[in-house]
């Protein structure tokens, strides 16, 4: 079994995918051909020793993960803009920050003030948790469902698939290779989209704690405690995707699998080639550094 973890994403028309210091983006041109960008990065989990404490390396190294995914994104975006017309650093930091405060706006600051409405309503503050817990699960379904009909977005979908399929065949042990890779699933236990859906269980249980407070404060909880949430999240994910994990950590992931069936399709074989091109790309690196 291979002691490496490889992660990645799907980017546009491509597949990132990133190890232990660094990432290859590999990209399907409009003429056929794969053009692949390598980029080395120093883990900041490595660089300060102290990052790598349990809980405290999970907010880092996903931040990190963010700002990778972003440099991922914005290569394949420019392999399809005009010259005069191509997506900076600055323009694409732009768009994610507004995505950032939205979700803020979607998952925190719209449930909350449903709550603030119809607590009056309703004594217990678990009743009212989980009330807000499945509206934010509901709204991801809902903007899942709705990008999803999107041309450019079912074929970002596919290659969500794509990279599943080889990442799994990669810790198969068998020959990392198109055919392989077309019999493994889609889904994977360490994908972002368990990632999302653990997010929201996690805090449904921790904002559990904090009684009902007025609006403006129990908004501001909220903002405040997602480093916690999302250290917490990235450990169990991190469990549960280990093939030795506890069957409570599994199953854990089981609900995530299934959300995943909303963001992964079926590839094809031409975008299960791009996606072994950008895992062997990283391994290559990796054996020459």
């Amino acid at each position: 079994m291979p002691q490496k973890q490889y992660g990645g994403q799907a980017v546009i028309e491509g597949v990132m995918m990133r190890g232990n210091d660094n990432i290859a983006v590999a990209v399907r041109q409009e003429d056929g051909e794969i053009t692949t960008k390598e980029l080395m990065f120093n883990p900041w989990t490595k660089k300060f020793k102290f990052l790598k404490a349990p809980f405290v390396r999970g907010v880092f190294s996903l931040f990190q993960s963010l700002i990778l995914g972003m440099r991922a994104l914005t290569f394949s975006a420019n392999q399809f803009a005009e010259e005069e017309e191509e997506l900076t650093w600055w323009e694409l930091t732009t768009s994610i920050g507004t995505a950032l405060v939205l979700a803020i706006l979607l998952f925190v600051v719209i449930p909350a003030s449903v709550i603030e409405v119809i607590k009056a309503y309703i004594d217990s503050n678990l009743v009212l948790n989980l009330i807000e817990g499945v509206m934010k699960v509901s709204v991801l379904i809902l903007y899942i469902l709705s990008i999803s009909q999107l041309n450019d977005i079912k074929r970002v979908f596919q290659y969500h698939g794509a990279e599943h399929k080889v990442i799994n065949n990669y810790e198969s042990d068998l020959d990392l290779k198109v055919e392989n890779a077309k019999k493994f699933s889609t889904y994977h236990p360490r994908c972002g989209t368990n990632f999302l859906l653990i997010v929201m269980i996690v805090s449904i249980l921790l904002f559990s704690f904090f009684g009902r407070p007025a609006l403006i404060n129990r908004i501001l909880i909220h903002i405040a405690l997602l480093p916690i949430v999302a250290g917490v999240s990235y450990e169990l994910i991190k469990k549960a995707g280990q093939k030795d994990a506890n069957k409570l950590f599994k199953w854990a992931a089981v609900p995530g699998l299934y959300l995943q069936r909303l963001t992964t399709s079926e590839p094809d074989d031409s975008q299960l080639e791009v996606a072994i091109k950008s895992l062997e790309s990283v391994m290559e690196n990796e054996k020459s550094n």
